[in-house]
């Protein structure tokens, strides 16, 4: 899967895993991360989420990394973001976009998330992964799953170095079916997490693939912790 196609889905409107409410899931599972107030949340492949904007409601910090610049563009503008822009001092392909709202930080990286590096998100306290993993194709998500532990490993409050993250998957037929959002086992979280985490299914519920309602569908949060 390459940057093309997810530019063309962007382009032509095919976003229906932009969920225009924030994800329930969520508001019901967040607290599990037990993090403080003001901490700060990485949410990769962020597209233009609503979620973040309840992040912020929280009173977190929040961090994303989205390659398509026109769903940065479109967050800020329909959430009445005035942000500064800047290009990254090595990579001119690189942009930083940062604004405020409700007293909290947003910071918006356009950016191949392979082409980022711990300094550059800066600090990370947890990880929230609800449309990331499921997007990508079997043979990127191991090294997806170590990228985001590497791009987390900068902060100071943990022994471990691994930040925890709340993480979102499908699970289906995939033979009836092919991604994106693809379906993921629980096998294969375990294959993707379990060298580096603890993982605990906090929800496993029937769910609804809009793209193929009749589908069977399960949805499944999971705590990846120390």
């Amino acid at each position: 899967m390459n940057p093309e196609f997810w530019q063309q889905r962007w382009q032509d409107k095919r976003i229906g895993f932009n969920q225009p409410e924030v994800n329930p899931l969520l508001i019901k599972h967040f607290p599990a991360l037990n993090l403080p107030t003001d901490s700060r949340v990485f949410v990769p492949l962020c597209g233009k989420s609503v979620d973040m904007i309840w992040l912020a409601s929280q009173g977190y910090e929040v961090a994303g990394v989205e390659l398509v610049e026109s769903a940065v563009q479109a967050f800020f503008t329909e959430n009445n973001i005035s942000p500064t822009v800047t290009r990254h001092a090595d990579n001119p392909n690189i942009k930083c976009y940062q604004g405020q709202i409700l007293g909290q930080t947003i910071e918006l990286w356009v950016a191949d998330i392979f082409a980022l590096k711990p300094e550059d998100l800066g600090q990370v306290d947890a990880i929230y992964d609800r449309a990331a993993l499921i997007a990508l194709p079997a043979d990127m998500r191991l090294k997806y799953s170590e990228k985001v532990r590497q791009l987390s490993s900068n902060i100071s409050s943990r022994a471990s170095g691994n930040a925890p993250q709340l993480l979102l998957t499908l699970n289906y037929d995939q033979s009836e079916r092919n991604g994106p959002p693809f379906s993921i086992s629980s096998e294969q979280v375990q294959q993707y997490y379990s060298s580096h985490y603890r993982i605990t299914e906090l929800e496993g519920k029937p769910s609804i693939l809009n793209a193929a309602p009749e589908l069977a569908v399960t949805e499944h949060v999971w705590l990846l912790s120390d």
